[in-house]
């Protein structure tokens, strides 16, 4: 169901009053040579040593509190709708000399002033989608993504191409930022159809065309709930949601949810320094579709337990979905990213080995030698239908 305007929706304000100037300083010395510090998750400053977290937008915001309570649709500033012909270069003002520097911000989000080396970082969300309300900062280090993608591939190396075997280079993986909107919502759902009860099994036929048949009641059910979705994660970038599989292997990245975006913290572009990140391109009602797809699937999840009984399952003939409210806040979550691009018959694909950069979980895809895999599916084959005559041979 189509959400209302932008106009119509409030915002959550989440700007971080604390950076100034577009400069980040250490609290502790004023220093902006600021980092995250690999594995743990913390800035530190790499003048005094100094850590510090940013605040959690959970705490900040009240975000888990009151979901059940959602009426209409409530927008953080940083996922506001992004206004069209926004140019992506700004232009800021050191707050330590008074040069000005340019960013692109459809590249990256900091830059070092060319006269008096401060860092200055774009924090003020500006109306193009480039800065979110949160971030949920890398705690995995390179070395241990490294590791991570190094074990995936090995587990696949019986099959891979050649090709792939011989370029592998796992100590080529990179950190990115990747954009999504993270929504609590309060919705109903109902849900209506056939189940059936299996009452009877049976076989007709001779030894060579034998057909199983069955008996069921068949049953009107019908179910109704009221439930909510705390930190439900949608992908809002068009590019990484579009999933061609004769091209790319873009859904690998959805394979490694969920992350713990309840200890995403408020926006500090510090956190990106040595990463890259995306943009988010998507609005909140581009997203509606996505939403309601998910919602209509857990709601099918929720009333699973309650139909057990219809062992021959339930087909769903009608659905209906009323969302009562939803919020929407823009988050970027860590991903350390592996990419290889293949090409075979003509045609290239480019394959992902992804790791969760919070929780380790490591999915991808490579290249299959189809050689070896028929080969394989032969051997197998052969062996099944070998002890298949024997166990013949054995009861006759």
């Amino acid at each position: 169901m189509p959400g209302p305007s932008m106009s119509s929706q409030p915002a959550l304000d989440t700007a971080n009053k604390n950076l100034r100037d577009g400069v980040n300083r250490c609290a502790k010395c004023g220093s902006t040579e600021v980092r995250l510090r690999p594995g743990s998750g913390r800035l530190v400053c790499l003048y005094c040593r100094f850590e510090w977290d940013e605040e959690r937008v959970e705490e900040a915001f009240g975000l888990g509190q009151g979901i059940q309570d959602l009426r209409g649709t409530v927008v953080a500033s940083g996922a506001k709708d992004i206004a069209a012909g926004t140019d992506e270069v700004l232009t800021l003002k050191c707050g330590g000399c008074g040069a000005e520097v340019v960013i692109d911000t459809g590249h990256r989000l900091n830059a070092r002033c060319h006269w008096c080396r401060h860092v200055l970082s774009v924090n003020d969300q500006l109306p193009n989608g480039a800065v979110p309300d949160a971030v949920l900062p890398f705690q995995l280090t390179h070395a241990q993504a490294v590791e991570k993608i190094r074990a995936f591939a090995a587990g696949r190396r019986l099959f891979a191409h050649a090709r792939f075997k011989a370029e592998f280079v796992p100590e080529n993986v990179v950190g990115v930022y990747m954009p999504y909107m993270v929504v609590d919502g309060s919705a109903s759902a109902e849900l209506r159809g056939q189940g059936e009860v299996q009452t009877a099994r049976y076989t007709r036929g001779n030894d060579k065309e034998k057909q199983t048949y069955y008996d069921a009641d068949v049953y009107q059910v019908g179910r109704k709930l009221d439930f909510t979705v705390d930190d439900l994660a949608l992908e809002s970038s068009a590019e990484r949601a579009r999933f061609d599989p004769r091209a790319n292997t873009n859904n690998i990245i959805n394979t490694i949810l969920p992350f713990d975006t309840k200890n995403a913290v408020r926006w500090n572009a510090s956190y990106l320094a040595g990463f890259t990140s995306e943009k988010r391109d998507q609005d909140v009602a581009a997203l509606q579709p996505a939403l309601e797809q998910q919602l209509l699937s857990i709601a099918r999840a929720q009333v699973r337990p309650s139909i057990a009984r219809y062992d021959r399952g339930v087909r769903w003939e009608q659905e209906k979905l009323d969302v009562h409210g939803t919020r929407w806040v823009s988050m970027v979550l860590p991903v350390w990213l592996y990419s290889y691009y293949h090409v075979e018959g003509g045609r290239g694909m480019v394959h992902y080995i992804a790791v969760n950069a919070r929780t380790g979980e490591t999915m991808g895809s490579i290249p299959i030698a189809r050689g070896k895999l028929l080969l394989a599916a032969l051997t197998v084959g052969t062996i099944l239908e070998s002890i298949a005559i024997a166990i013949l041979m054995a009861s006759s």
